[in-house]
């Protein structure tokens, strides 16, 4: 698998963004030059120069700093929700598709009906009523990016459970959690671990959203989706403090896409389908 990703060049590039990102939130707070929360009324709106790279947005504070540890933030967030996500949504999925039946069109009725609702509303509504606490952002997201997961790996168990391997293991009189575990996970990991990259990135996107609405992360800690928010009424003038955080943000959900896009070709994953090929 290493191998097939590394004769990707999309891969390559993919993997090499992702890491610059987690090693860069790793040793900001190590490089960065000034105090993210530092305000000067003297220094706000500066354009881009040798004492602020990036320049200083509309409080004064330096945007340089502020981009290098806006990533600490969502990427602990959403890749723990992003782990846990892909867990409990994909036992789920199998579970359900090895069981079928009643039970199986139930809850599948039951995720349709949660994929349904908009899940910038429901994200909105759970965070406005709970409050804006890292632990639940982390449980929020990881609910409701776990319900992707249940469709795609159920859709994986089914394919595996009408096979030979599963009709032999139930004749040899092996248990249900004996079949689960020896035979339908491993051949429905590489399912999870594509679902997994894929689900990191929209994480991303829907923390950002919440930070850009002001649901996110509590003010004035550094985020790319509160900065980008606090500098949209400046940006068609002083556009680089709105710039910079979107680059960072939009270049590691493409990083994080096209390391997946490669993942999925090395596993024999068909992305359309969620199945191995």
């Amino acid at each position: 698998m290493l191998r097939a990703l590394l004769r990707s060049r999309s891969g390559v590039v993919g993997i090499s963004i992702v890491m610059l990102h987690l090693v860069i939130a790793l040793i900001a707070p190590l490089i960065v030059p000034y105090d993210p929360s530092a305000q000067s009324v003297r220094l706000a709106l500066n354009a881009p120069s040798s004492q602020h790279p990036f320049g200083t947005d509309h409080l004064g504070r330096d945007v340089f700093t502020r981009t290098l540890l806006g990533g600490q933030t969502a990427l602990a967030i959403t890749l723990i929700s992003a782990s846990l996500a892909i867990v409990w949504g994909g036992m789920v999925g199998v579970a359900l598709g090895f069981i079928g039946g009643r039970i199986d069109e139930l809850f599948m009725r039951l995720v349709d009906a949660l994929l349904a609702i908009p899940w910038l509303l429901f994200l909105l509504l759970i965070v406005s009523v709970l409050g804006r606490e890292n632990w639940v952002l982390i449980v929020v997201l990881t609910f409701f990016y776990g319900l992707p997961a249940i469709r795609i790996v159920r859709a994986a168990t089914l394919d595996f459970v009408a096979r030979d391997f599963i009709t032999a293991a139930r004749a040899r009189g092996e248990g249900t959690l004996t079949i689960v575990r020896r035979e339908l996970l491993p051949n429905v990991l590489d399912v999870l671990l594509v679902e997994g990259a894929m689900q990191w990135s929209w994480m991303l996107l829907g923390f950002s959203s919440l930070s850009f609405l002001g649901f996110g992360v509590t003010p004035p800690t550094p985020d790319w989706g509160l900065m980008i928010s606090d500098n949209t009424r400046t940006f068609s003038l002083y556009p680089w403090a709105t710039f910079y955080p979107l680059f960072a943000l939009s270049s590691l959900i493409i990083g994080i896409n096209l390391a997946a896009d490669a993942l999925a070709k090395a596993l024999g994953i068909d992305r359309t389908q969620g199945a191995p090929l």
